[in-house]
């Protein structure tokens, strides 16, 4: 059941609307479309969902054939499921899940998938988090510590991103520290094949979109996704990542932090704020959302 609780975890001082004041605080269309493309590598790094995305059915939602749409359905799930209205979440639930119904493989197909997995929307909503708070302390260092239990707080909040879906509240780690052994006991699941490998290296590197990129931005785009990534996925990739790399990553991630903060809030918070409203006129005029 969707609800919008009065605190964010048992016995915390710290209101939902305290943790949404924070996350808009510190939005960032920057910061989300700095660690949105690892993201998806992380995500995907699961075989069933790399797959299931892969060989999607769903034309319209494929980052690789439609990559704005693709881009306003999940930076406009994310702020539906963290800042939105129980009406809000609903509305968004049942949109994806009319799309999900088509996400399934189909008999013989080396890889089982089905989009309703909950299991899987966990992990996926997992990755979410991790790239989140990612970007809260690459962005606003210190921010999540500002005072006792808010970064707890944070976390509890951030069990709307399975929630939204179909992942029922008891399936999200209870603790931080619980959240930690599932992050490490699910690294040691994540596989990748020819399908799943190929589709994320063709779109990380930029290669395979509607239009043409030059090949030093796809060079460029495709070691920043290298960079916030953590080993296992590299080595999944097949990717190949030096110290030298590692101090040219982190001082390029620090000068666009910096950069970000310095810009106003509505500017900073673009395109995020615009797909936002503009879900929320979706909803209201009952038009289709993803």
């Amino acid at each position: 059941m969707l609800t919008d609780d009065a605190t964010t975890a048992a016995g915390s001082e710290i209101t939902t609307a305290e943790v949404q004041t924070g996350i808009w605080e510190t939005l960032s269309g920057a910061a989300v479309s700095l660690l949105g493309p690892p993201n998806v590598v992380m995500q995907l790094a699961r075989l069933p969902v790399g797959h299931g995305v892969a060989k999607s059915k769903v034309d319209s939602g494929r980052a690789d054939l439609h990559p704005f749409k693709r881009a306003r359905t999940t930076f406009s799930y994310l702020t539906v499921a963290l800042l939105g209205t129980d009406a809000e979440r609903r509305a968004y639930r049942a949109e994806v899940n009319r799309a999900h119904k088509l996400v399934h493989s189909e008999p013989g197909d080396p890889v089982e998938y089905n989009a309703f997995d909950k299991e899987l929307q966990l992990w996926v909503a997992a990755c979410l988090y991790v790239g989140g708070e990612q970007a809260i302390d690459l962005f606003y260092p210190g921010y999540l510590d500002q005072r006792p239990g808010f970064r707890d707080a944070y976390y509890s909040h951030c069990s709307r991103l399975g929630t939204t879906l179909q992942v029922p509240e008891e399936m999200w780690p209870s603790t931080r520290a619980d959240f930690q052994a599932y992050w490490d006991e699910n690294l040691a699941l994540i596989e990748m094949d020819e399908v799943s490998r190929t589709y994320l290296l063709n779109l990380i590197s930029l290669s395979e979109l509607p239009v043409r990129v030059p090949h030093a931005v796809g060079r460029h785009h495709q070691f920043m996704v290298t960079g916030f990534l953590e080993e296992p996925f590299r080595e999944q990739l097949g990717l190949s990542w030096t110290p030298d790399d590692e101090k040219r990553h982190a001082r390029l991630a620090r000068r666009t932090a910096t950069l970000a903060r310095m810009t106003p809030g509505p500017i900073r918070r673009f395109p995020m704020n615009a797909f936002h409203r503009n879900t929320q006129r979706r909803i209201r005029s009952g038009r289709s959302i993803v």
